[in-house]
């Protein structure tokens, strides 16, 4: 394996992941991925079980990265892409552990997965950014009080408008990667 892509913390910190073809897949660098994760400290409890859904999942670091560092953590991946889906699935065999791993489109399944996470992670194409505020647009309507969203999009973008239903808990910008960490009113 060839990849630079790996775990970072946790129990199975240095695990090298696969990755997607270029095409099917951006993964979060592994600098901002550790200050995500750092962040995040300050606002979900990680003791206490938690749902989270890495939407556009892609080689699925993000998710991987909580199934290292938290056993309460329940994953639920979603990608449109075969070639993603494959990759999960691959590098959930590398750390052995368990996960909902499910080829759809993330808009249309925002109803069934939106409504019972706890942390939702969107990082659509950052060529699609529009894809993202949609996402959330209509995440807003099902998203249970005090749900954490982390959400990643290219840093040529303004701050987007978003409904007063969403708290800003943290705006930061790592290289080409703009994080949004917001809460569920």
């Amino acid at each position: 394996m060839d990849s630079k892509l790996q775990i970072i913390s946790g129990k199975h910190r240095g695990r090298k992941l696969f990755l997607p073809s270029l095409s099917d897949a951006r993964p979060t660098q592994t600098l901002a991925r550790g200050a995500l994760f750092n962040m995040l400290n300050e606002f979900v409890d990680m003791r206490q079980p938690v749902t989270v859904w890495d939407a556009f999942a892609g080689s699925g670091a993000f998710g991987l990265e909580f199934l290292s560092r938290y056993v309460n953590a329940d994953v639920i991946f979603t990608d449109n892409s075969a070639r993603s889906i494959d990759t999960i699935k691959k590098n959930l065999g590398i750390i052995n552990e368990k996960a909902t791993i499910i080829k759809t489109d993330a808009i249309a399944e925002i109803s069934k997965y939106g409504a019972v996470s706890d942390l939702i992670f969107i990082d659509a194409p950052y060529s699609e950014f529009n894809m993202g505020v949609l996402f959330v647009k209509k995440l807003t309507n099902v998203a249970k009080s005090g749900a954490i969203l982390i959400w990643e999009f290219e840093n040529i973008h303004d701050f987007p408008k978003i409904s007063d239903s969403w708290a800003v808990l943290k705006d930061k910008v790592y290289g080409r990667a703009h994080f949004l960490i917001l809460q569920k009113q």
